[in-house]
């Protein structure tokens, strides 16, 4: 049985089947590749190191002192939320599941980045549209300032003095005319 003649008895067979049947198992084998031996074994695949817990610590402020970052507090309290975190490193816990964890414990307020849910969207939108507001402000202020009045016509009229009118300066003129 020659190979054109099986092809056109079994449509399956043809180039563009079997194109797309070898795509599709290529395709299934991409996506079906197991997770990393971390995430199977719940075990590190290399020891966690300071970095490694600095790096999640940085996104945790300290839960004693205001407006600190864990990494850098040296409190006790500190100390223990980094060892903390440490172990769950350990644990083969990812840097959300650990930061959902303190979250969980202790509230959004350790969380160095607020979350972009709820009321916390304004921390986000408000502060960039206060200073669009500001900048707009300034320069229509700024356009308005700079902007040069209109000159008045001054009145000139054959009965009009040319003499100053205020006080001293006509005094001025008066002595000015003595050293004359």
């Amino acid at each position: 049985m020659n190979l054109r003649y099986a092809m056109n008895r079994q449509p399956w067979l043809k180039p563009t089947t079997l194109l797309a049947l070898a795509l599709a198992v290529l395709l299934a084998s991409l996506i079906s590749r197991p997770a990393p031996a971390q995430a199977q074994a719940g075990t590190p695949l290399a020891p966690v190191t300071a970095d490694d817990v600095n790096r999640v610590a940085k996104q945790l402020f300290c839960p004693v002192c205001e407006n600190t970052p864990l990494d850098v507090c040296p409190t006790e309290a500190c100390a223990q939320w980094r060892n903390t975190i440490k172990e769950k490193l350990e644990a083969g816990w990812s840097e959300q599941q650990i930061l959902d964890y303190f979250v969980e414990q202790y509230g959004e307020r350790v969380l160095a980045r607020p979350s972009t849910r709820g009321l916390n969207l304004l921390v986000w939108v408000v502060p960039p549209l206060a200073v669009l507001a500001g900048g707009f402000g300034l320069w229509r202020y700024l356009k308005g300032a700079v902007r040069k009045p209109a000159r008045a016509e001054p009145e000139t009229s054959a009965d009009a003095p040319t003499a100053p009118v205020d006080e001293y300066a006509q005094r001025l003129e008066r002595e000015l005319e003595q050293r004359r």
